[in-house]
């Protein structure tokens, strides 16, 4: 599939900021699941100083900065992208039980390790409450793939998709207990019930499909930036993602912009600026099918 992507971000300050260094990521991945045919971010006002990078992650980043006043900032991304995979995993997965013994023989330290999402990151506690909710969902024999799906679909049934019930720095602990919360809060919930049994896991942010195929529901999530969830199923099933919001694995209508532990490191925006008042922003998202 063969999609055009336009994200636009907006701020407005009550008085100008007098400086300030902002840093992005939102610039689609190019890897085995999907090709990005072009891609192009641009700034207003046009900054004084600008970069781009690749982090430990593998995640493009763009940092931007101003040294002069200025009372708004603008960033809109326009991507081509061939999401040319399903990403479903490549072997069996293990046995949950045997997860331990493989994790103990996985020593390696690079981007892709599932050592790096063990731990508790910033944003996804450890919590005696969603470790109790995954614990009861375990049966014998299970496959961590298994457990993935059973527990994405809990967290589907059990949740409400509620875009005014959270802000984006509300914890996942506070997200679980009203159990309402967007995608940002499925992702770091199901991450925490995941590593709170010691599966590795992660968070993704992306896109999705905006208009979906005839005779198929809307997914909620559309109209702005998505998260969904990675999951490590063992040395030869690679990394499984999974969609909670939706209860879905992520294929052909998720486009991948970022990998990390947790929306800390994936947020599509973020920065320092010397201003005084409030700001007012707006986001918007086109994602839209030109090719097959």
């Amino acid at each position: 599939m063969i999609y055009d992507i336009r994200l636009s971000i907006a701020y407005a300050y009550a008085t100008p900021a007098a400086g300030g260094r902002h840093v992005l990521c939102m610039m689609p991945k190019d890897d085995a699941t999907q090709r990005l045919l072009a891609g192009l971010i641009e700034i207003e006002p046009k900054p004084d100083e600008r970069g781009d990078h690749v982090d430990f992650f593998g995640n493009r980043i763009t940092e931007f900065s101003y040294r002069s006043a200025h009372d708004s900032v603008s960033v809109t991304l326009k991507a081509r992208v061939d999401r040319v995979a399903q990403g479903r995993a490549g072997g069996p997965s293990v046995a949950l039980h045997t997860l331990p013994q493989v994790m103990q023989s996985h020593t390696g330290l690079g981007p892709d390790s599932p050592l790096h999402y063990i731990a508790p990151s910033g944003r996804v506690p450890r919590d005696a409450e969603m470790t109790r909710f995954v614990k009861a969902l375990i049966r014998p024999d299970m496959t961590v793939a298994d457990l993935v799906m059973a527990l994405g679909h809990a967290l589907h049934t059990h949740m409400t998709f509620d875009p005014d019930a959270t802000e984006v720095d509300t914890p996942a602990t506070e997200a679980f207990a009203k159990r309402h919360g967007v995608c940002q809060d499925f992702s770091h919930i199901m991450i925490a019930c995941l590593r709170g049994v010691g599966v590795p896991a992660g968070y993704v942010s992306g896109f999705l499909r905006t208009t979906p195929p005839p005779g198929k529901p809307r997914l909620e999530g559309a109209d702005a930036m998505h998260a969904w969830v990675r999951a490590w199923c063992g040395p030869d099933a690679g990394w499984v993602e999974f969609d909670p919001t939706n209860d879905v694995q992520a294929g052909v209508d998720h486009v991948v912009v970022a990998r990390g532990r947790d929306y800390t490191d994936v947020a599509p925006i973020k920065g320092a600026m010397r201003l005084s008042g409030g700001q007012k922003s707006h986001q918007s998202v086109d994602m839209i099918q030109v090719g097959g």
